[in-house]
């Protein structure tokens, strides 16, 4: 039996730290750990900003060490997808994200994920594109700013947001265009 990589171990803890993450936000929210929210706020926060840093160096370990594997491109996005719509939808029921763009959101997501899936029926494996890797930076800015809720920030929120759902629709088209030959019925 083969070991985990470092990178693919990455991910996986990536994943985990969706369910702290989760729930230091909504109970912070809902009252569950005292009056203020500002000091659950700002642990989800780090929890968060954690985890999307292991994103960005899980990455990095697998290219420049020759560790990428297919485990890899599967679940290093579907960590990502993971860690940003469970964000999304918390902010949802906080009532600091429209319902509509989290909808948008996550509709890439699964749209993007029964792609792959068709892909993987082919023996394809599809890697994240640019356009797919700004789009996350993108959420995950989005994300934090939404978590801080710092009304100083709010024009840099709104305007982050915007960008982060025109990078969501446009690298949907991108990734599309580029592997529409997966589409086409091979029988």
């Amino acid at each position: 039996m083969r070991k985990m990589n470092l990178p693919n171990k990455l991910t996986i803890f990536r994943m985990i730290l969706i369910v702290p993450f989760v729930v230091l936000l909504l109970g912070g929210y809902a009252g569950w750990f005292g009056e203020s929210t500002f000091i659950t706020d700002l642990i989800s926060l780090a929890v968060f900003i954690i985890a999307s840093l292991t994103d960005l160096i899980d990455g990095k370990i697998a290219r420049k060490y020759n560790l990428v594997t297919n485990f890899g491109k599967f679940m290093d996005p579907l960590a990502d997808k993971l860690l940003v719509c469970a964000a999304l939808i918390a902010l949802v029921e906080m009532g600091r994200i429209p319902a509509w763009v989290v909808i948008v959101i996550i509709s890439r997501e699964f749209i993007i994920s029964g792609f792959r899936l068709i892909a993987s029926d082919n023996h394809v494996v599809i890697a994240a594109s640019y356009w797919g890797k700004f789009k996350t930076t993108f959420q995950m800015l989005m994300v934090c700013l939404m978590i801080a809720n710092l009304p100083a920030l709010s024009l840099l929120t709104q305007i982050v947001m915007w960008i982060a759902l025109a990078l969501t629709v446009i690298s949907l088209i991108d990734y599309l265009i580029k592997n529409k030959e997966v589409m086409k019925d091979t029988k």
